[in-house]
């Protein structure tokens, strides 16, 4: 056999080697174009953001281990950052889209994010996290679809259904921003939408004529799973379907312990699904709603989202009154129980074979404790702020991933408290200086009048205890220690606490805040930096090619570059990709 042809054997060898490896981990991609559409969810013409022209943007549909590519072009007015809420980008904090790891998109760039859902399963979503543009728009569903090889601890659903519900203003989000600026509250929403549009008209009275509603469709005696997220403002919602049992069957990533609910409270930020068969008869369509909790019924009463589930062979409109939400406007305890009946599935295989109960959290040594209390707002050098344990968080011009990456001094403090100050309130950038490997434990207290959730990014952790009242050390004899939730947004009811706990093996810089969008954008939040000692060590992705420079480094900004903001090749390929040429060009001598 000749040299050459040696070398062509030996090239494809290498080659289908290679496309076999990589055929594990795909990529998948998507192009964004988010600009300003007017829309009339609530029969109102208004100024919306939309992705591709559509409102709400499309689901992002990917499998365990997948390399998501999404290319952003920003149409908007001003800038931009995409935030990908529950999805952990491994070791890779520069793809998270908060302002504290990334520079923001200028208004007519774009600008690709890439990364690997590893190790994940579950329900998220998407919305831009700068300047309150989420109360605009921008946002979709996140789904990260089982490995075949993996079994769900459930039947196969028929179909599967992304629900976006949340409260709305018809005022844009840069004249609610102007309210929060001008210290005002943005006052009681104009309505709650499902999938961006606004409530069938149940009623005539509360509902106006001409609005578009959302229809699902289904098939008689299937059963689906619905993926609900509150992609709201400051709103908690209870979601149910006339008629209609929901099974809880994950939340953010975790299988739960399968149980029935006629409704369930979904707070601001945070996203379940459930198994729904289509068991009822069908002589009418069925009402969806999600109404507001905790608010004056009578006053809130045109604030509720109506939606129509619709069988197939159907044969008339929904009719009568909506189904009832809990009866406890003023009294919590019933929400707080709900809260604490969902569990973690330890039995469920999740995104790898092993069971999730695999990891026994209960037995592991706390290195950490950080009590985070929140106040209503407060008047700070002549603003209105709110705050976490007496700091109010101020965003560096540089973020703090992009600092640390070129050693800036000044830019943050790593002095977050561990317990609130005493003293008057402070407006800092002040960072959480989390142990690499250590296990932390945060007390989420809630001193405000209004339900908080919080949310951590680049983790999930292990909701463990709640209960009203001041947390105390004593407070650990009622902690959950084997199944409690795994997930990256809990709720913190007013008067109460909420304890998580958090394993910090993800290296980066992470955000640590309120989903409540008035309360995030006047400084309640913070960041958790988790840096790996050992240099030598790699832990961390590198700085991304197409990185964006703003702040004290602005000056290392070049021009839009097409060939770095289009969809990155992933190095595999890359490698593909040379091989294909070297054989082809081997076999051609």
């Amino acid at each position: 056999m000749g040299s050459c042809s040696f070398l062509s054997v030996f090239f494809i060898y290498c080659f289908l080697s290679i496309s076999l490896c990589l055929a594990e981990d795909p990529f998948v991609n998507y192009d964004f174009e988010v600009s300003y559409i007017t829309a009339s969810p609530l029969g109102v013409p208004q100024q919306v953001i939309a992705i591709n022209g559509h409102f709400p943007g499309p689901t992002i549909n990917s499998t365990t281990n997948n390399n998501v590519v999404v290319n952003v072009h920003n149409k908007l007015d001003e800038e931009l950052l995409m935030h990908w809420s529950g999805i952990q980008q491994r070791r890779s904090s520069w793809q998270d889209g908060v302002l504290g790891t990334n520079c923001p998109i200028p208004p007519k760039w774009n600008w690709t994010y890439q990364f690997q859902v590893k190790d994940q399963i579950g329900s998220f979503f998407y919305f831009p996290s700068l300047n309150f543009q989420r109360a605009s728009g921008g946002y979709g569903g996140f789904i990260i679809n089982n490995r075949p090889i993996i079994p769900i601890p459930f039947d196969t659903p028929y179909g599967d259904i992304t629900i976006l519900i949340g409260d709305w203003y018809t005022r844009n989000h840069t004249a609610l921003r102007r309210a929060l600026n001008a210290g005002k509250d943005l006052g009681m929403p104009d309505g709650v939408l499902i999938n961006g549009k606004g409530p069938y008209r149940y009623n005539d009275t509360r509902v106006p004529d001409g609005i578009d509603y959302a229809t699902i469709e289904v098939h008689p005696g299937k059963t689906y799973r619905l993926r609900v997220s509150n992609v709201g403002i400051s709103t908690s919602l209870n979601f149910r379907i006339q008629n209609h049992n929901l099974l809880l069957a994950e939340t953010e990533g975790s299988y739960t312990v399968q149980q029935n609910y006629t409704s369930l409270d979904i707070h601001v930020g945070q996203t379940y699904s459930f198994l729904i068969t289509m068991d009822q008869n069908a002589s009418t369509d069925y009402y969806i709603v999600a109404s507001p909790r905790f608010v004056n019924e009578s006053l809130w009463q045109r604030v509720t989202g109506v939606a129509i589930l619709q069988y197939s062979n159907s044969k008339g409109k929904a009719s009568g009154p909506l189904p009832d939400p809990p009866n406890d406007q003023y009294d919590k305890t019933f929400s707080m129980n709900q809260a604490r009946s969902i569990r973690w599935n330890v039995s469920a295989s999740g995104a790898r074979p092993n069971p999730q109960g695999s990891f026994r959290y209960g037995s592991i040594n706390v290195t950490e404790v950080y009590v985070l209390r929140n106040t209503p707002p407060v008047m700070i050098n002549g603003k209105r702020r709110t705050a976490l344990s007496g700091i109010s968080f101020v965003n560096p011009n540089t973020p703090i991933r992009l600092a640390d990456q070129y050693k800036l001094k000044g830019v943050y403090k790593l002095d977050f408290p561990s317990r609130p100050l005493t003293g008057p309130p402070r407006m800092e950038t002040s960072v959480i200086n989390g142990t690499y490997r250590g296990f932390m434990e945060i007390i989420l207290q809630n001193n405000d009048t209004k339900v908080q959730t919080y949310h951590l990014s680049g983790y999930a952790f292990f909701m463990v205890g709640m209960d009203f009242g001041e947390w105390t050390e004593n407070s650990r004899g009622t902690y959950n220690k084997w199944d409690g939730i795994a997930r990256s947004t809990t709720q913190v009811f007013p008067g109460a606490w909420t304890a998580i706990l958090v394993s910090l093996d993800n290296v980066g810089i992470w955000n640590l805040r309120t989903e409540n969008l008035d309360s995030w954008y006047l400084g309640q939040e913070t960041y958790v930096r988790v840096i790996n000692p050992e240099a030598t060590n790699k832990t961390e992705l590198s700085i991304p090619d197409n990185a964006l420079f703003c702040g004290a480094l602005s000056k290392l900004q070049k021009p839009q570059d097409i060939s770095l903001a289009a969809p990155i090749l992933g190095i595999g390929s890359k490698l593909f990709f040379t091989v294909l040429m070297v054989t082809y060009t081997l076999i051609s001598l």
